[in-house]
């Protein structure tokens, strides 16, 4: 989980209780899986005894962070912001005690209260004076922007972005005692910004520290945290458990055995058994049901883990129509969603199956006679159960979730007709 890290920090942290933070800006309300390998190194901090800090950046966020970007963020409006805020701390305390007795016990703080009442004439002459535009020029990030590799060039709101994120560091030194910043490798430019200004604004004997995790990855060099239709969210409103659940069982053997390490509390022997395991016979995914099991039940709960897998098991094992009931519409949705999709009203609740599911442009079955002879030969199911009679009414006692018929051609072929 070590990318880089500033000479002495490894002994600092060996001889004191540290106070760490790390920086997330509350672009939305809710936190994606890309942001997960920050948030298990702060939990692995405050585990070891040290004390965690969360910074959500409500002031930087309304700016924006060069790093890794191709063009400026969208400004966001304090409302906003202290939503978002709120939903990410709810998020992040599933990882975190924020709530315990204990010193080391986290905090969440946000730069929009130090930042609020900071005119821009003291900032210039307090913070500016003391990093040259020289110094700022030189980072990674900045040279990126400027040397054509993004479409807009560089605006002066995001030029100061690193000045802001140093003073966040500076400000917490020396009100909270955080003597170590923390966060994704792209951000190294801006975190020795924020000890140069310490050592610059404090003294030469002022020690402050980073330490950065790499940006994770998938096997094929992708962005971790993306598919093709988005992010995958923390939010169970964005992203439903069996969809989350899903990203997981679906990672390649090379990712799961990496991912297993970064993002699950297992210690090294159990996954050093896991990935022995699954060598052994790779077709059964022990990695990836393992990897999905931990992730899952971590930020979501146990009962989702287990919807989650009752969810999958509709599709590729054996169900009921009860465990077809249990599912809330979201997941319903999301476990049918590559399934073809038919609509009716209700007024067509009441006749026959085979009048109902064989109708013009429809392609659940060929014809009607040929339903009648996949009825007889146990071939045709309606929400899990086997249709015994073609010509059974389907009614309003049939609907899941007060909506949904489901029906299954022989094994492996779904429909799914909404009735509104």
């Amino acid at each position: 989980m070590l990318a880089q890290i500033m000479p002495g920090t490894e002994e600092y942290l060996l001889k004191n209780m540290t106070s760490a933070y790390l920086g997330t800006d509350p672009t939305a309300d809710s936190l994606h899986i890309g942001h997960l390998c920050g948030i298990m190194m702060l939990r692995h901090f405050q585990r070891c005894g040290h004390k965690p800090f969360l910074l959500v950046g409500g002031a930087t966020g309304m700016i924006g962070d060069p790093s890794g970007k191709s063009q400026e963020r969208n400004l966001l409006d304090s409302d906003t912001l202290y939503h978002n805020q709120e939903a990410i701390k709810k998020q992040v305390s599933k990882f975190l005690d924020f709530d315990g007795t204990e010193p080391n016990k986290a905090e969440l703080v946000n730069n929009y209260d130090w930042m609020k009442d900071y005119g821009f004439l003291d900032f210039v002459r307090d913070i500016g004076k003391h990093i040259t535009v020289n110094y700022m020029m030189a980072k990674e990030s900045v040279q990126q922007r400027l040397n054509g590799t993004a479409r807009d060039g560089l605006s002066f709101t995001e030029f100061t972005y690193q000045l802001l994120q140093g003073y966040d560091f500076l400000y917490l030194y020396e009100h909270k005692g955080v003597r170590l910043q923390m966060g994704g490798n792209d951000q190294w430019g801006n975190m020795t910004t924020g000890t140069e200004l310490i050592r610059r604004t404090l003294g030469a004997d002022a020690q402050a520290f980073c330490l950065t995790c790499p940006l994770i990855t998938k096997a094929d060099g992708k962005k971790f945290g993306k598919t093709e239709s988005g992010n995958v969210w923390l939010d169970r409103n964005r992203t439903t458990p069996y969809a989350f659940y899903q990203f997981w069982l679906n990672v390649s053997d090379a990712d799961a055995a990496r991912y297993i390490k970064i993002f699950t509390d297992l210690d090294k022997e159990t996954i050093d058994g896991l990935i022995a395991e699954h060598e052994q016979d790779p077709g059964r995914r022990t990695l990836q049901k393992r990897l999905a099991a931990e992730v899952t039940t971590l930020v979501h709960s146990k009962e989702d883990l287990d919807m989650a897998i009752a969810a999958s098991n509709i599709l590729f094992g054996k169900a009921t129509k009860d465990s077809l009931k249990q599912l809330d519409e979201a997941t319903l949705n999301d476990v049918f969603k590559d399934v073809p999709h038919y609509t009716v009203g209700k007024d067509q609740l009441g006749q026959p199956a085979v009048d109902l599911f064989c109708q013009d442009g429809w392609e659940i079955f060929p014809s009607k006679s040929e339903m009648r002879k996949l009825v007889k030969g146990n071939g045709v199911s309606l929400n899990k159960e086997k249709i015994t009679a073609f010509d059974r009414p389907v009614t309003a006692e049939d609907l899941i979730d007060g909506k949904y018929l489901l029906v299954q051609r022989g094994k492996k072929n779904y429909y799914l007709i909404t009735v509104k």
